[in-house]
């Protein structure tokens, strides 16, 4: 098994997105890159810890590669808004790649260049990519938030 991490906008679409990947274990939601020890979401919610909203993917890499999860992070989320998905705004929505070994980072930079030479997003890639610092599991009623309420 192997870990990589991936902030798209809110959690709770990024982890339905990544659970429906062959391969992928699991997909739990929490908080990453901020400052704040065990922080709650209603504290990362109000911008002020540097966390953002991430999924972490745990994949059997014998079945779906890192970079098939890439593809996956490219399509569900514009990787051109900066702090920003769709409504929702701040810092604990950028758009992060935080990744778990320097075989990650390497393939992510690459996909940011070959992305940018394709021309695939009519605007610059603002997206992080950064070295996984601590991961703290989201509440228990985030995780799986979209079947448990029966939505897609």
């Amino acid at each position: 098994m192997e870990k990589t991490t991936f902030g798209a906008g809110c959690f709770w679409g990024i982890e339905y997105s990544f659970n429906k990947v062959p391969g992928v274990l699991e997909a739990p939601v929490g908080y990453s890159g901020g400052s704040l020890e065990n922080p709650t979401y209603q504290q990362v919610c109000s911008g002020q810890t540097g966390h953002a909203e991430v999924v972490q993917v745990k994949f059997d890499p014998n079945k779906v590669s890192f970079q098939e999860l890439l593809e996956v992070f490219w399509n569900i989320h514009d990787p051109t808004t900066l702090n920003r998905q769709g409504p929702d705004v701040g810092t604990q929505y950028r758009s992060a790649i935080l990744f778990h070994s320097q075989e990650q980072e390497t393939l992510a930079r690459k996909s940011v260049q070959i992305l940018t030479e394709q021309k695939r997003f009519s605007n610059p890639i603002v997206t992080e990519i950064s070295p996984i610092d601590v991961f703290y599991l989201g509440e228990e009623y985030h995780q799986r938030y979209f079947e448990k309420q029966g939505r897609h």
